[in-house]
């Protein structure tokens, strides 16, 4: 089992959403969120910044602005893996700063609160 994590824009959400549920991925969970890539700023600066040097904190300006992402968490037998995060990127890949990171992490086991199943039978299966 893994888990696949996807920051992704806003107004991304419903055909993120759309495109897995058509892959046969339904289940999902999604919050709101607040980040920044490392692409919106120089990386020198922000180390200068947090080391309170007042340059690098004006020179930054509206860089250290927040932009509100979505959250999505998807935990998937292995053999949906690929698919998941190939319809991710086919959805939100626009080519420019901001489309967003995926990342997989294994997950070590998964239990049904309501029937007490355990381990994959609780995900959702193609």
């Amino acid at each position: 089992m893994k888990e696949v994590m996807a920051i992704v824009r806003m107004n991304m959400m419903n055909k993120t959403k759309k495109a897995l549920s058509e892959a046969g991925i339904s289940s999902m969970t999604a919050r709101d969120a607040l980040g920044r890539g490392k692409g919106l700023v120089d990386c020198s600066l922000l180390e200068g910044a947090e080391k309170g040097y007042e340059e690098a904190i004006a020179q930054l300006g509206h860089s250290q602005r927040l932009i509100p992402k979505r959250l999505i968490f998807i935990v998937l037998p292995d053999n949906l893996v690929d698919t998941a995060v190939n319809t991710i990127i086919k959805v939100n890949c626009t080519g420019k700063s901001g489309d967003g990171k995926i990342f997989v992490t294994p997950v070590q086991d998964s239990v049904c609160v309501r029937t007490g199943e355990c381990g994959e039978t609780v995900l959702d299966e193609l």
